[in-house]
């Protein structure tokens, strides 16, 4: 039995009555639509009528957009639900989550490589605080994942690092910030990413803890903030296959490594059972190959529900999936009973937040002058603040900081990621940086690179005869153009990657833009967003992790390594990935 007037929803006999007697009043088909939280992908009112009008789905995310325009899509979308409406967003990092406008925090790991869980509680209240003023009523965060596995290249500067005490501490002030917002929070992912090198986008990951270590770290981290009255999980594609034989001793090994967003023994189990949690939950995407590739999908998305899941979070087609909830009913996949329970948690879930309340008095969406909160002089100073408390000095082994353009004139700057344009706004934004100090900058032109056949071709272009010259030229001369190689390594973390590596343009063992010449030319890297490049670049004997590449970092990197301001981070996890080999 779920007890409303327990943590998290603590409803009064008002707001009890309100969950019954609209769960009373509701068709089989509209409790099938309330447990969707369908991805916005727009502003077309048919479009949005069908899904809300005529599905009837719980909830809505959207992605970042302008601020009005996030605002009036919720106001309008509120306006035609007969149910209010969940609205959700990834603020994981502050109200950039929701807005082009909104202010960034850098990454959970900027934060907490401040050492000030007050900037945690900052970033939680900027983010919920900026996004209410949109209408946000749900935040995908705070993440508690445990940055284990550095080769995993979802987690890493996603998560507060990899010391459970300081997720923890970190994560619980981010959900009492949100609390003082009125916006629910949604710790994930559930059983606990981090510990696989794989991304559960792309398969079904693995959380391979035997059960006591789960319980002295993610499980530890979890049962607080349940204590603490989160009032929604969100669960992974992530099998956590020791609690699933300790659930169930009979369980065989392949449905041991069933991914959690469709287990019943973790979800109803380990979550609701020995973790007691009596709140929403909420699985993961739902499009993720790690839920997409354990069953056929008209048994996963009514299988979710009945394994314990309350919400189904994006689709591949919301009309197929709600038709195969229908069907799983009708089967008998999914029970009636269970089907109740979970709309019964999310009508709570709303009340808990006063939702119904503000429905009737239609404040569900704050007006147009709310939006004066969204990227504020006071939240943006914060985030000036946290970069300035993050940008982390790994080690400079050869005494080259600080920099200044009497030592070192001319720069040679190499931004290393995704794109190969020397015109992209990143490289020039950091050319633009080095030259107002005064340095001379030469960038290296990454589309370029050589083959094999070049050697062969008697006439190169330009570009790729340069490229040669400088490959071939003697480290003497080499001297002469350049005082300084930086890169800047933004390679950010991002979904359904499998590795996140340094790759070189290597041809030959020439080198190219590979680090060859640090023995000859000082040479240093600053990462702005993965901090394990040292595992690829261990001969650099200068490395910075700054842990975002938003403005407010980039200027608070030029301070430090102008001597300006003094370096204050310290790592959340380990730079040299566990290996003594790479300290020297």
């Amino acid at each position: 039995m779920i007890d409303l007037k327990a943590n998290p929803f603590y409803l009064s006999d008002e707001d009890i009555c309100w969950v019954e007697q609209t769960l009373a009043s509701m068709t089989l088909e509209e409790k099938a639509g309330q447990i969707f939280c369908a991805l916005g992908l727009g502003d077309n009112e048919d479009m949005l009528r069908g899904m809300i009008c005529g599905i009837g789905v719980g909830g809505m995310m959207y992605r970042p957009g302008p601020k009005a325009v996030i605002q009036e899509t919720h106001r309008k979308i509120q306006n035609m639900a007969k149910i209010p409406l969940l609205l959700a967003a990834n603020t994981e990092a502050g109200g950039s989550g929701l807005s082009f406008e909104g202010t960034g925090f850098g990454a959970p790991m900027a934060v907490a490589a401040t050492g000030k869980v007050e900037n945690a509680y900052r970033m939680g209240y900027v983010a919920c605080k900026e996004g209410a003023a949109m209408g946000l009523n749900w935040s995908f965060a705070p993440i508690i994942d445990i940055d284990r596995e550095f080769h995993n290249p979802i987690t890493n500067t996603r998560t507060f690092g990899s010391d459970p005490e300081r997720v923890l501490a970190c994560a619980s002030e981010y959900c009492r910030a949100a609390d003082e917002c009125g916006v629910a929070v949604s710790i994930k992912h559930f059983p606990g990413d981090g510990v696989d090198e794989r991304d559960q986008h792309i398969l079904t990951s693995v959380n391979s803890l035997d059960c006591e270590e789960w319980m002295q770290t993610y499980g530890n981290i979890y049962k607080t903030l349940i204590d603490q009255g989160a009032k929604t999980v969100m669960v992974g594609h992530i099998a956590q296959p020791a609690w699933a034989k300790r659930i169930n001793p009979a369980i065989s090994k392949k449905d041991s490594l069933c991914p959690a967003s469709l287990s019943k023994e973790i979800l109803t189990g380990l979550l609701r059972g020995e973790l007691g949690f009596n709140g929403l939950v909420s699985t993961d995407s739902s499009a993720m190959v790690g839920f997409t590739a354990a069953m056929p999908r008209r048994l996963a998305v009514p299988t979710a529900i009945e394994a314990g899941c309350d919400m189904v979070l994006f689709n591949k087609d919301i009309r197929e999936d709600y038709g195969y909830v229908l069907a799983g009913v009708q089967e008998g996949i999914l029970s009636m009973e269970r089907l109740n329970d979970a709309v019964t948690r999310i009508l709570a879930t709303k009340a808990s937040l006063g939702l119904h309340k503000k429905q009737a008095a239609g404040t569900l969406v704050p007006g147009p002058e709310a939006l004066e909160e969204v990227g504020c002089a006071e939240h943006r100073a914060w985030s000036e603040e946290v970069a300035d408390e993050a940008v982390t000095l790994v080690h400079d082994r050869q005494n080259l900081l600080p920099i200044s353009p009497k030592k070192f004139r001319r720069v040679y700057l190499n931004v290393i990621q995704k794109t190969n344009d020397p015109e992209d706004p990143t490289v020039l934004a950091w050319k633009k940086l080095f030259e107002e100090e005064g340095f001379e900058v030469t960038v290296r032109d990454r589309r370029v690179s050589i083959d094999p056949s070049d050697f062969d071709t008697p006439v190169l272009p330009p570009e790729k005869a340069a490229l040669m010259s400088e490959l071939y030229r003697g480290v003497e001369d080499t001297r002469k153009y350049y005082d300084l190689y930086v890169y800047i390594a933004h390679m950010q973390n991002a979904s359904n990657n499998t590795t996140l590596r340094l790759n070189w343009n290597v041809c030959f063992g020439l080198g190219d833009d590979a680090p060859w010449l640090c023995a000859e030319v000082p040479v240093m890297m600053i990462s702005t967003a993965y901090p394990y490049h040292l595992f690829d670049a261990p001969m650099i004997d200068t490395f910075i992790n700054a842990y975002s590449g938003e403005p407010q970092f980039k200027r608070a990197i030029m301070d430090k390594l102008m001597g300006r301001s003094e370096f204050k981070g310290v790592s959340p996890v380990d730079p040299y990935c566990g290996k003594d080999y790479l300290k020297y």
